[in-house]
């Protein structure tokens, strides 16, 4: 996202989500699901959790170094139900899916990096990995999330309420949308674009599936005003999706970062979050640049947002920060970093300390976003500095526009 996009009179843009149900998001809330269970019982846990499937099978492997025991078979097996892998009709179910696991310790070097001696102060905190951790925010939705993105991902949510109820029961757990935008001058103008994909019963005529979804998803995701012109829907393009799953596709976590943060508008560092606990700055420094973005745009500082923190292994403090405005900022942006450093403590032990990381939370973020997310209270999504951000950059109230 450039400062040109702003200024451009018409483009497009266009984001992806993906259902609980999709492979890679399997993978991600078994990840996260084991991250909690062993949290609930060891906040002070290092855990490092992949997880992999294919068909009728589902690895776990990766570093965990914890002073408590959990079923992690048992886990999985739960997890897998509650996506909604519950028959054999489906081609991949968790009673007799098989479960392998290769779990070993975190590496000690690593864990002294980490963690300097037995202090867990904020003093004593290094970072778990070197890299950089982006967050972004913007005012085109209540929730400060590109508009591309958060609509991808009301689809996706949708088409899980609507199966899980059973108001549409045809529809199983894979599925796939993607929103295009179109911009004028940076501000969302209309959207001329849909792709919707969903697993189905393999009875269900695409005629069928095409119009229910038109009006049960689209429309009801996306206000009448944004599709006010014609609208380019495409609903199962490739014919037939009765075989989805693990069945038709191999899943690895980590493998939705753009799905997972804001829809490929902002940079990433490159970073994954699920099944990682909130030493790793992956997760923990992405979710405290949200926090800053979020904020920062909710004092009305900047319509448009987005902060770069960097870290090095083992060392406390950042290494950067880097932040752009995209010519949106009411304020210099000097001053707007100046604030940030007063206001934000980025440490990785000041950030597992103020936004309380050290919880079993990390499932319920492991599909459909982890930002944004209304339905949710997230630390890093509440905007609790953007008054005294306001202040201390002498902002007015009634310059702070509303989102949306």
């Amino acid at each position: 996202m450039t400062t040109s996009f702003m200024r451009s009179a018409h483009t497009l843009f266009t984001s992806e989500s993906v259902t609980e149900g999709h492979p890679d998001k399997l993978c991600d809330q078994v990840s996260d699901a084991v991250l909690d269970a062993i949290l609930a019982e060891d906040p002070h846990a290092h855990v490092a959790c992949e997880t992999s499937t294919t068909t009728g099978l589902i690895l776990v492997f990766g570093e965990i170094t914890t002073e408590t025991y959990i079923d992690i078979p048992k886990i999985v097996r739960q997890t897998v139900k509650e996506i909604g892998y519950t028959s054999a009709e489906y081609g991949f179910d968790y009673a007799t899916c098989g479960v392998v696991t290769a779990i070993n310790e975190q590496s000690p070097e690593i864990n002294y990096g980490v963690r300097k001696g037995e202090a867990a102060d904020v003093e004593a905190i290094g970072a778990g990995d070197q890299g950089m951790m982006i967050g972004f925010a913007c005012n085109e939705s209540p929730d400060l999330m590109p508009m591309p993105i958060s609509f991808a991902h009301a689809m996706t949510r949708r088409l899980a309420d609507l199966r899980k109820s059973g108001e549409i029961d045809y529809l199983r757990p894979d599925g796939k949308s993607q929103v295009t935008v179109s911009y004028e001058y940076g501000k969302p103008a209309h959207v001329p674009t849909v792709v919707l994909s969903t697993q189905h019963d393999a009875s269900v005529p695409q005629e069928r599936i095409r119009a229910e979804l038109e009006e049960a998803v689209v429309r009801y995701c996306v206000p009448d005003h944004m599709l006010t012109r014609e609208l380019n829907l495409y609903v199962n393009p490739s014919g037939s999706f009765a075989r989805g799953g693990p069945m038709s596709d191999a899943g690895l976590t980590g493998r939705k970062i753009i799905v997972d943060t804001y829809g490929g508008i902002a940079r990433h560092g490159g970073g994954a979050f699920s099944g990682k606990d909130p030493t790793k700055v992956d997760r923990s420094g992405a979710y405290a640049a949200r926090h800053v973005a979020k904020n920062v745009v909710a004092a009305g500082l900047a319509d448009r947002f987005e902060v770069q923190v960097s870290y090095a292994i083992g060392v406390i403090e950042p290494v950067s920060v880097h932040i752009e405005s995209f010519g949106t900022e009411r304020v210099d942006e000097d001053l707007i970093e100046k604030l940030i450093h007063q206001h934000f403590d980025l440490r990785p032990g000041a950030i597992l300390r103020d936004l309380d990381l050290r919880r079993p939370i990390y499932r319920q973020v492991a599909a459909y976003g982890h930002f944004g997310r209304p339905d949710l209270d997230l630390p890093w999504e509440r905007t609790e500095k953007a008054e005294i951000l306001r202040q201390e950059a002498g902002v007015s109230a009634d310059q702070v526009p509303s989102a949306g």
